[in-house]
């Protein structure tokens, strides 16, 4: 049997995955992946620790969201045979800032808790915050250290997963938010031109689409899963 497996994004606590597991569009197996919440590991090891969740020989179907779409693709490249299809979520196969590189040093300090929660909402959400969401935002980033986000930023910084997207085989399906202030429009335009097969969807919402679309989003997904299956 085929399992949709949930790759997070930067908070790593899955917590953020609730409103698509919650949205109507029909039941599949699913599989959330959670990454520590105190160690400030790199893309290298938190790829360990999702090998590690998601043992045995049984196909999947991979979903990266955000922070974790380098993950995926690696994941992908690395197990052909298993890996029926990739999900790419609001995210990116190398460095999406690339101007922002030099700041790499900084961001293993940066004072994340010390940062308004309203900053946060803004940047994921938009004007699409509900109190719901904030409340659901606010629980995923609760027990996560600055230390520990400020590692992840520093491997988004650095991280060029573009060896590895050019050995995917696995059909692929992005979703794009149309109103990203993350995450350029050009991250997924970067893939297609390595994967011309990729399915891009641009879909209304913030880069927390997930959260704020979840409808809309599990539909897509689950018509992609259908059809591997």
């Amino acid at each position: 049997m085929t399992t949709l497996v949930l790759l997070p994004g930067l908070d790593g606590t899955g917590l953020l995955f609730k409103p698509l597991l919650d949205a109507p569009a029909g039941a599949i197996p699913v599989a959330v992946v959670r990454f520590p919440t105190t160690a400030a590991a790199g893309y290298a090891e938190l790829e360990r620790c999702v090998e590690a969740a998601i043992p045995g020989e049984d196909p999947i179907v991979l979903l990266g969201e955000s922070f974790s779409g380098p993950i995926a693709i690696s994941l992908a490249a690395k197990y052909p045979k298993r890996v029926k299809g990739l999900v790419l979520c609001c995210t990116f196969a190398r460095n999406p800032h690339p101007a922002l590189g030099a700041f790499k040093p900084l961001a293993s300090v940066l004072p994340f808790r010390a940062l308004p929660a309203a900053l946060s909402t803004l940047a994921l959400l938009g004007r699409h915050a509900t109190p719901e969401l904030r409340r659901l935002l606010a629980d995923a980033l609760a027990p996560v250290s600055s230390k520990v986000l400020g590692a992840r930023l520093a491997g988004v910084l650095s991280i060029d997963a573009s060896a590895s997207l050019a050995r995917v085989v696995a059909p692929m399906l992005y979703l794009r938010a149309t109103e990203d202030r993350l995450i350029p429009r050009s991250a997924a335009e970067t893939i297609k031109v390595a994967q011309p097969a990729l399915q891009v969807v641009d879909v209304p919402g913030p880069h927390g689409l997930l959260q704020a679309a979840p409808d809309a989003a599990a539909r897509l997904v689950l018509d992609f899963f259908r059809k591997l299956a």
